[in-house]
């Protein structure tokens, strides 16, 4: 026969029990949604170009979305690769995002090493649009149109330069090319960002720049600078260069080097964390500002899922390393 507890002992047993369930409760704190702080997209670009003013308009619609603000933190330098690094070796817990362009899958391929493995170190979130690259030169510059170049670019080989964001960004590979296809010899002269790239292309120290249309839209609507065609197989649906044409058309068939912004986190990053994120992303690309601030200067947004962009993204780097090779492309 099995011997019974006394009636105290149980009472007491049970109250040792709560007091130590309760202490469990309040020295094991519940894990805090995501986000509780805030979150920072690294640009690995100067400010004022394409990507950082894509970046701070996405920053602010995510921000609302997600309860918390969200930095911008510049990183220029060495083709992007600086700051995507940086990203790389961060905490995959998503507070750590970087707002990545085309540079992002070409760098592995005219780059001999990266500090980082391009294939395993980061996750994607979203694509968030594709916009084209815009041919411009400065107001007072002589060059009219695409044939003008081709013929100041043949009559004076080395001598005409043309700006870029950085080694390896879309508009170095958009310069380079129009180079290959057309037969010049134009210089290239990287810059840590297209601000700065800019900047010397209004005050005369260098002639052309493919620069991507968010970054030039407001000063070729403003006449401080000419855009001579676009770099996409078809014209833009951008008021302001809607009536600009193709280099295809212009004398160049078959180029095509389009631009494209896109979020990834660090490798490792829980999957329902880049879920919020991308869900975030979602809403912000469709909020008005956004789409009011973008789509003027030619960006066609997408907003697809994670999967979606990493099907993209490896696309581009196949198209890419074909191009880089048949033309003998370098990060020069």
């Amino acid at each position: 026969m099995q011997k019974r507890l006394p009636l105290a002992r149980l009472r007491i047993g049970s109250v040792l029990f709560s007091i130590a369930a309760a202490a469990a409760a309040i020295t094991t704190p519940a894990l805090a949604a995501f986000p509780d702080k805030p979150v920072k997209i690294v640009v690995p670009f100067a400010p004022g170009g394409g990507t950082d003013l894509v970046a701070r308009t996405m920053g602010i619609a995510m921000g609302q979305e997600l309860g918390q603000p969200v930095i911008i933190d510049n990183k220029p330098g060495a083709g992007t690769i600086i700051g995507t690094d940086a990203v790389a070796k961060s905490a995959p817990d998503g507070y750590t995002m970087v707002m990545a362009t085309v540079a992002h899958v070409v760098n592995p391929s005219i780059q001999s090493k990266l500090p980082y493995n391009y294939e395993k170190a980061f996750a994607p979130v979203m694509l968030i649009g594709v916009s084209p690259n815009v041919l411009v030169v400065r107001a007072e510059s002589p060059l009219k149109s695409v044939k003008d170049l081709i013929d100041a670019a043949k009559a004076n080989p080395g001598k005409l330069s043309f700006a870029s964001q950085g080694a390896g960004t879309s508009a170095h590979l958009a310069g380079e090319l129009f180079k290959n296809l057309t037969k010049t010899n134009i210089t290239h002269i990287p810059y840590r960002g297209a601000g700065p790239a800019i900047t010397d292309l209004l005050g005369g120290q260098v002639d052309v720049m493919f620069a991507t249309a968010a970054a030039v839209g407001t000063f070729v609507e403003s006449g401080k600078l000419r855009a001579l065609a676009v770099t996409t197989a078809t014209r833009s649906s951008s008021h302001a260069l809607a009536k600009v044409p193709t280099i295809a058309e212009s004398g160049v068939p078959g180029y095509v080097a389009d631009s494209w912004y896109g979020l990834y986190v660090p490798a490792g990053t829980p999957a329902d964390v880049i879920a919020r994120l991308n869900a975030a992303a979602k809403k912000a690309v469709q909020t008005e500002a956004f789409r009011k601030r973008v789509e003027g200067e030619g960006l066609v947004i997408n907003g697809g899922s994670p999967a979606d962009f990493d099907k993209y993204a490896k696309g581009e780097e196949a198209r890419w390393r074909k191009v880089v090779k048949e033309n003998n492309i370098t990060n020069e």
